[in-house]
């Protein structure tokens, strides 16, 4: 056995396999466990526990017995278990980009930057934690006193997609535990182990039992399903497709849950000038995480006059990346995560190519073991196009054009979806213009990436309610309470 397989091998035994119910790990009441592939062997990398309704249902037990407790913990402490969460984390870099690595397929050096980007939610919201003020003030009659305090909405389900399997994790439970929330994890099965070595490090740095459980399965339905119709839960934050977001709150309207949705995106990528630096910003905004985010330009909307140039550019640059198993020092480009993501990609670009467009780099799936998908660059794509409307969450990049600052406004919020949009231009005015015109939650401005901790992250139409990170982040987790005091000064 290679060195590199030899670590592969130890990192993997060291990644708990079952559920984590009050503090322990525990097989599914079942037995039963699902296996988690690599998806650049199609090779299986460990079995884990199944979750099914009773593990389920154990889940909550656990997080509602230990809400009045946890939430009674200081701030400072909580914050403190958040910081030491976020130096083991830090410490166990490697680890992590490398078991992200072979459970999703992303190169190497994107999984490290996923670690730090990760572990900034748990050092933001340690912060973040002593600073959920409320307020005290005189009523404008003067004859009452205004007491606003913040308190923890309570018990809530969690639910992660595949694609960052830490920074989706950290993103979520950050906030949950310094607002004083407990939880209960339901992590994509997809992609489950990084979640599992996570909530170990978070046991490690001293969460008491209880207030995090970790729950895998492959049936979400029938395992989380019960959960939303239980009135002790309290809050559900999903991130994942619109489709699936739009079931989950009909679900939560019936006791009126509390709801954070991230949903799907259709990301306009608009060029007006500055071919090169609108290059640079596309390789970021297309091939981050394989074009598998959220946040991944979808539609390239790019001036006429520089259309050309831009496509010739972008291809050659797009030609320049090697797909291999992301723990290749050549990889560039990862595999997909699945057969069935891979089909729906190329199904996508062949619709696309028989209406008319033209690929002007690659065009189809890698022969070979794994789910790799060719950088695709896709010209000459017009109007009423699927791939246009679809999310592509791959490596494609299908390029319209525009002639007037008005049809590129018009093209860009041609959708359903509103969580980002990219635009590059020379001009501050238009690209302020352009900010207040498009229907969007985020905003790249010469900039390919727009990720980070200390923003708040969400969409508005069908991307999704509420905000996940900067200072809105931990409001997620909080409800406002008022009490009114009579005047201390009658009477």
């Amino acid at each position: 056995m290679s060195t590199n397989a030899q670590r592969e091998a130890a990192l993997l035994a060291s990644v708990p396999t079952g559920l984590l119910i009050n503090g322990e790990w525990r097989p599914a009441a079942s037995g039963k466990t699902f296996d988690v592939e690599d998806p650049a062997t199609g090779k299986v990398l460990l079995s884990i526990a199944d979750a099914g309704p009773e593990d389920g249902a154990a889940a909550l037990d656990a997080a509602a017995a230990a809400q009045d407790s946890w939430a009674k913990v200081p701030a400072r402490e909580r914050g403190e278990i958040l910081r030491r969460a976020f130096e083991m984390v830090t410490a166990r870099a490697e680890d992590f980009a490398l078991l992200m690595t072979l459970e999703m397929g992303k190169p190497l050096a994107e999984a490290r930057g996923e670690v730090t980007y990760g572990a900034e939610f748990l050092r933001w919201f340690s912060e973040e934690a002593v600073r959920a003020f409320g307020r005290y003030s005189v009523s404008p009659d003067g004859k009452s006193r205004l007491l606003v305090t913040k308190k923890p909405v309570g018990p809530c389900l969690l639910i992660t997609p595949w694609n960052f399997p830490l920074a989706m994790a950290t993103r979520k439970i950050a906030p949950a535990v310094a607002a004083g929330c407990t939880m209960v994890l339901k992590s994509a099965n997809l992609t489950p182990l990084t979640s599992q070595l996570f909530a170990a490090v978070m046991q490690e740095a001293g969460l008491p039992a209880g207030v995090l459980n970790v729950i895998p399965t492959s049936t979400a339905g029938a395992t989380t399903g019960p959960l939303i119709k239980d009135t002790r839960l309290r809050k559900l934050s999903f991130t994942g497709s619109t489709e699936v977001g739009r079931r989950l709150l009909s679900d939560a309207s019936e006791t009126v849950l509390r709801t954070s949705m991230e949903l799907g995106g259709n990301a306009p990528f608009v060029v007006f000038e500055d071919v090169d630096a609108a290059v640079a910003g596309a390789m970021l905004a297309k091939l981050r995480n394989m074009g598998e985010a959220c946040t991944a330009a979808n539609r390239f909307i790019v001036h006429e006059s520089v259309a050309d140039e831009f496509a010739e550019k972008f291809a050659a640059k797009m030609g320049e990346m090697t797909t291999a198993r992301g723990t290749e020092p050549e990889s560039k480009v990862g595999p997909l995560i699945d057969a069935k993501s891979r089909d729906k990609v190329h199904e996508l670009v062949t619709d696309a190519v028989n209406s008319g467009a033209v690929a002007v780099a690659g065009g189809g799936p890698v022969d070979g073991p794994g789910y790799f998908y060719q950088p695709t660059i896709l010209k000459g794509v017009t109007e009423g196009t699927r791939i246009l409307s679809e999310e592509i969450f791959g490596p494609v990049a299908p390029i319209i054009t525009f002639d007037s600052e008005d049809e590129a406004v018009r093209l860009a919020n041609n959708t359903e979806y509103g969580l980002v949009a990219y635009v590059f231009t020379r001009d501050l005015n238009r690209g302020i213009r352009m900010g207040e015109r498009l229907e969007t939650g985020m905003l790249g401005l010469n900039a390919g990436v727009v990720s980070n901790a200390a923003a708040p992250f969400g969409g508005v139409k069908q991307s999704g309610l509420g905000r996940e990170g900067g200072l809105e982040g931990i409001e997620e987790y909080l409800y406002t309470q008022y009490i009114g005091i009579a005047d201390p000064y009658a009477s």
